[in-house]
């Protein structure tokens, strides 16, 4: 292990081969602590980092619980834990990564709700409009980022049915959303996410 020369100079006016014993175990634990701090805050907080914009500005935000009886509202920004088949290609194509949250150590996903129970979802090549209301960015794309064809569910009117929502991602047209796969149980919905710093 290296030994800090400078330190036994400045701060010990013991010998050289006394001195790194005192920092020898301090300087190990101090770094641990500082990097197990910030990893402690956020589970215990349950913080999460957006990197990407599809829903919402990038930055750190906070998962709260549902309100009573897990009403949703349409426009809410919620973490969602999609279908195991949905999860595992969102995995392979590099949409989704490994990480905690889901029961198939899958990631969730942080969309804004589009649609609820008894709304008519419109979805053209060209757009997705939910009674009536074209929504921003909403255009489906034919290829991904890498030229991968994106499949998608059928151009056409859709009803939303009890139980389900629709997520989408309006601030960005590169959104993996329900206009390609359609809408999830509303059960998939897990918190709702609370901004606490974004950039």
């Amino acid at each position: 292990m290296a030994t800090f020369p400078q330190i036994d100079s400045i701060f010990s006016p013991r010998t050289a081969q006394s001195a790194p014993r005192t920092f020898r175990p301090v300087l190990p634990l101090a770094v641990g602590a500082l990097l197990a701090a910030p990893i402690l805050a956020f589970q215990m907080l349950d913080l999460r980092i957006a990197f990407t914009g599809s829903a919402c500005p990038p930055g750190i935000y906070r998962a709260t619980g549902l309100r009573p009886g897990g009403a949703l509202a349409r426009g809410e920004l919620v973490l969602v834990c999609l279908p195991e088949t949905l999860a595992r290609f969102a995995l392979e194509r590099g949409y989704l990564a490994r990480g905690a949250g889901c029961g198939d150590d899958i990631e969730p996903v942080g969309k804004r709700i589009g649609a609820l129970v008894g709304d008519t979802v419109a979805l053209a090549p060209t757009y997705v409009a939910v009674d009536g209301k074209r929504l921003p960015n909403s255009a489906s794309r034919i290829r991904d980022s890498h030229g991968r064809e994106v499949p998608h569910i059928a151009f056409g009117t859709h009803a939303v049915n009890d139980g389900q929502v629709w997520l989408v991602g309006e601030a960005d047209p590169r959104s993996w959303d329900s206009r390609y796969f359609g809408p999830v149980p509303a059960s998939a919905v897990r918190a709702e996410l609370k901004p606490v710093i974004t950039w």
